[in-house]
């Protein structure tokens, strides 16, 4: 209390402004609370009172800016010790000003750590602006624009970790990388441009970080440049490029995260981040970097000690405890965040965020982090932040450290404003216990592995004896039948014969996994076979790093891919042709957000080749995932069938207009002219599966007095839309690695084959108001559905695709060309064997004809609905009378059946032909059908039940058309 009063007579006798401080309740209270806590800040009250009644007349913003101010305004051409005396008293009023409106609470401590690195960065401009004036005055480089120093350069400082993040604590250090580039032209001609360069990053320590009687402004570490020990304090541009593409760790990924230009050459600064982007942001999703950045926390925690005592009492298990570095505290949320940003940010350019706070906003946007975790963490980051100041705060010392006395304690306790230590003690432990929490949840989640749970099989794959006895026996026991050959291929894995495990990093990834991947593969079917497939898939990755990271951290990622390996050999073909499938397997979004990922990831893709190729990237990844997802029984086949179809849509959306874009770019446009999609067969029910075609049908509109389009060379309308159709046709089928994004077939518009790629709406409404449609076109558009193209124009399509369907048609006559054309199908499309259930008698065309057909013939009743799932359309014609609801249901579970046993067969074995099924894609099947609700305990027993159920249909078929009809 003594200092408190001390501190406020000693300002007072200074004060000569138009208010008596001592009758300012406010000001008392702040001069008593800095007077009793910090010697530091009453200090700098007396020394910079003119300040102090500054602030406490306008308030911190006006103080603030009064001071950045002058640090912009001054000449570079001063002499140094005067700009260095300008830069010290900048910090001193500044660090006063920000002090008072923290501990006055007038500032979030957003505000508070951004004032601080505004601070930072201006007093850093100035010191780099006046060092390159100096060095041209001295005829030591040529600046191109003298009264502008900093401007092309050639020499930037970037900020990192705090200063990056726009985030400096109240004594902070900043971090500099200080780049130059040596074809700048103001070093284009200097001689010994290292040592020039390297007096520059002397002189600017020097001016940041010298104390004398004014003080000092920043410290300023550089030693997170590319190998400090070896490397002038500043770095070439190339060098550090080379360093980070060759050398580069992941703790300096983590690092650069943060990283940006704060002084000196901007331009250079972003040329060169985006330079070293592709090592920074990794597509893959690396989960190698979880565990490097975790164990660089365990090596800060060994060194420093920093685990929370485990003393019953609050204010014991504190003292000394670091804020910052000690277990559950700052650093732990700064590395839990980093991390996630490094595992997605580089799918996700929308996380490439250097601020803490606004990087796990993003995450939880984006479904990487809960949004209720967050808010805790954030919670505790605020309170963190605020003791850190504080204890900053006494003797402008860079400390995070609390008292390790009960009386120091109760001193910080007092300043933050409790009542007393133990009330102080047991906010802060509530904080850390969140942090540790969610850090575990993140960092200490690793699976115990065949190795450190001792209960594995004895498997040892050293040495070149050809039979290892007790190996060769341990592999025979998991239910290999030729341990030999697994061998032999385990010891070329692990010698780095496969081009996937050349680097020790991957190689000692792989010898941890290798007990539990051969554990999981012999959990399959066939375990030889899973192995061989997974060999393949071994020898077809371009790096073992990350896959096996992913599999050390993941191990129901391995099961999923053990599973595929050992029963579908399709997906399996797949997974060894285009690795990167892996990654979808870990994806989150559902493919109803296909969309708004699809469009996050081409933000920054303007040619039209790279939108493709992103496009039908995502959706093999996407399709490969929902294909797993149906194989392990995740998903139904009507599930299964939405998001497929979900898919599809998302990707013609996002396509659409990009061709579009880029046609008119070239041929120019039809003036008021526009395109809309229209998606027919299963991709219009919801009802996708693994290999459907897409059928498609594309119509457009444009004003009746335009009749050419605008480019170099006019076209008719009617000819720039089909030329402009081919382009969307190219785009989606264009192949890649993968293959083509999907199979179109496009005979299900007007005229089929024989009319034109793109309709026009006029010309497709006259097609069907004039008759000529075929019944089995109308059928067809029962499943139609508008899927892309401008609304306006989306709904008009709808509309007439609606009036076709209502065309009035008799009855009978709908179901006796029903009845013909599926005769005719029969007779020319003969199912490939017992398990084609498509195309035998009573299958799924027989189910979607009786669909069909009803809904033409009761076109106008509430039941009908255009682009209606077949089970929805009857179930509506039962709900309003029009068929049997026996009868409905009937249908409904066969064409679940047939759809069940489609689309797993599709996985597993490819083609229908086979009537004997491997064990292997049997079991999958099974257990699909008794998910559907066919239990049955074999192959032969689904198909007897197929087979019931087929006769079931066909009867129907005959009640429904065929008699009906008759």
């Amino acid at each position: 209390m003594a200092a408190a009063e001390r501190t406020v007579e000693r300002v007072s006798q200074r004060w000569t402004g138009a208010v008596d401080i001592l009758c300012d309740p406010g000001a008392l209270r702040l001069l008593r609370a800095i007077g009793g806590n910090s010697p530091y800040l009453s200090e700098l009250a007396i020394r910079e009172f003119a300040t102090l009644r500054t602030f406490l007349d306008l308030g911190p913003d006006a103080t603030l800016r009064s001071i950045l101010a002058g640090l912009d305004t001054t000449p570079t051409t001063q002499p140094r010790p005067a700009i260095a005396a300008l830069l010290r008293q900048a910090k001193r009023k500044a660090a006063l000003a920000i002090a008072l409106a923290d501990i006055g609470g007038l500032w979030t401590i957003e505000q508070v750590t951004e004032t601080l690195t505004v601070l930072a960065e201006k007093t850093l401009g100035l010191a780099v602006r006046h060092l390159l004036r100096a060095a041209h005055d001295k005829g030591t480089i040529a600046l191109t624009t003298p009264d502008h120093p900093d401007r092309n350069s050639g020499f930037v400082a970037l900020g990192m970790g705090k200063l990056g993040g726009r985030e400096l604590n109240y004594s902070s250090d900043i971090d500099l990388i200080l780049i130059y580039d040596a074809a700048a032209a103001p070093f284009a001609q200097t001689e010994g441009i290292g040592s020039v360069t390297a007096r520059l990053a002397r002189d600017l320590i020097g001016l940041m970080d010298a104390r004398d009687a004014d003080g000092y402004v920043f410290r300023t570490d550089l030693r997170l440049r590319p190998d400090p020990s070896a490397t002038p304090p500043a770095v070439s541009f190339l060098g550090a490029l080379s360093y980070y593409e060759s050398m580069g760790q992941n703790w300096e990924r983590a690092a650069m995260i943060k990283a940006r230009p704060v002084a000196g050459d901007l331009a250079l600064g972003n040329r060169f981040l985006a330079a070293i982007r592709p090592f920074v942001w990794r597509r893959g999703l690396d989960f190698a970097a979880v565990a490097d950045i975790h164990a660089l926390k365990r090596r800060i925690n060994a060194h420093r000690n920093t685990a929370l005592s485990d003393k019953t009492d609050p204010v014991s298990r504190l003292l000394g405890y670091n804020v910052k570095l000690g277990e559950g505290g700052i650093r732990d949320i700064e590395f839990l965040i980093q991390t996630l940003q490094i595992v997605w940010g580089g799918r996700d350019p929308s996380l490439r965020l250097k601020s803490t706070m606004a990087a796990g906003e993003r995450l939880v946007e984006t479904g990487h982090l809960d949004a209720s975790a967050f808010a805790r963490l954030i919670n505790a980051y605020r309170f963190f932040r605020m003791v850190e100041h504080r204890l900053q705060m006494i003797n402008d010392r860079q400390t995070h450290e609390l008292s390790g006395t009960p009386e120091g304690l109760a001193a910080v306790a007092i300043f933050l404003g409790f009542s007393d230590a133990s009330a102080f003690a047991g906010a802060l432990i509530r904080h850390i216990d969140v942090v540790r929490a969610h850090y575990r949840q993140v960092f200490e989640s690793v699976p115990e592995t065949a190795e450190s749970a001792g209960d594995g099989p004895e498997l040892d794959f050293r040495g070149d004896h050809p039979e290892p006895i007790e190996t060769v026996a341990a592999l025979k026991a998991m239910g290999f039948t030729d341990p030999i050959r697994v061998v032999a291929a385990v010891r070329r894995w692990l010698a780095g014969h496969v081009r996937a495990l050349r680097s020790s990093r991957a190689r000692d990834l792989m010898t941890l996994m290798v007990p539990q991947v051969l554990a999981t593969l012999a959990r399959q079917t066939q375990p030889d076979e899973a192995f061989s497939r997974f060999d393949r898939f071994i020898g077809a990755l371009p790096t073992g790093v990350q896959p096996m990271s992913l599999f050390h951290r993941n191990p129901v990622l391995l099961e999923r891919v053990a599973q595929v390996l050992g029963a579908a050999p399709i997906l399996s073909e797949h997974l060894v042709r285009n690795p990167a499938a892996l990654e979808g397997m870990l994806a989150g979004e559902s493919a109803h957000d296909a969309q708004r990922m699809i469009q996050r990831l081409l933000r920054d893709t303007p040619r039209l080749e790279d939108v493709i190729q992103q496009v039908r990237r995502r959706v093999k990844e996407r399709d490969f995932l929902i294909s797993v997802a149906t194989l392990d029984g995740q998903l139904d086949a009507d599930a299964a069938g939405r998001e497929r179809s979900a898919l599809a849509h998302s990707a013609l959306r996002v396509l659409l207009p990009r061709v579009l874009a880029d046609f008119e770019s070239r041929h120019g446009r039809v003036p008021g002219g526009e395109l809309a999609v229209v998606v027919l067969g299963k991709a219009g029910s919801l009802e996708m599966m693994a290999g459907s075609d897409l059928d498609l049908m594309f119509i457009y509109d444009h004003p009746t007095d335009v009749t050419e389009s605008d480019g170099a060379r006019p076209m008719s309308p009617g000819q720039w839309f089909v030329r402009a159709v081919q382009a969307c046709v190219g785009a989606l089928t264009a192949p890649g690695v993968e293959g083509p994004m999907y199979a179109l077939d496009m005979r299900l518009r007007p005229s089929g084959n024989k009319g034109p790629l793109a309709v026009s709406l006029s010309a497709f409404e006259r097609y069907h108001q004039n008759g000529d449609a075929w019944t089995w076109e109308r059928m067809a558009l029962t499943r139609a559905r508008v899927v892309a193209g401008p609304p306006a124009l989306r709904a008009r399509v709808k509309a007439a695709i609606r009036q076709a369907l209502c065309r009035p048609r008799e009855a009978t006559q709908v179901r006796a060309d029903a009845a013909s054309m599926r005769a005719r199908m029969a007779k020319e499309l003969r199912p490939h064997g017992l398990w084609d259930v498509k195309h035998r008698q009573g299958g799924m065309v027989d189910v979607e004809f009786i669909a069909q057909v009803l809904q033409l013939i009761h076109v106008g009743a509430p039941a009908f609905h255009p682009d209606q799932a077949g089970k929805v359309a009857l179930r509506r014609l039962a709900d309003a009378g029009l068929m049997c609801g026996q009868d409905a249901e009937t249908l409904i579970r066969a064409d679940l059946l047939w759809r069940t046993v489609q689309g797993v067969l599709r996985l597993t074995v490819g083609q229908t032909g086979k009537d004997a099924l491997p064990q292997a894609s049997a079991e999958p099947l099974l257990k699909a059908a008794a998910k559907a609700g066919f239990q049955t305990i074999d192959s032969s027993s689904l198909l007897r039940k197929s087979d019931e159920m087929a006769q079931q249909v066909r009867y129907l078929f005959r009640h429904y058309i065929e008699g009906a009809s008759a």
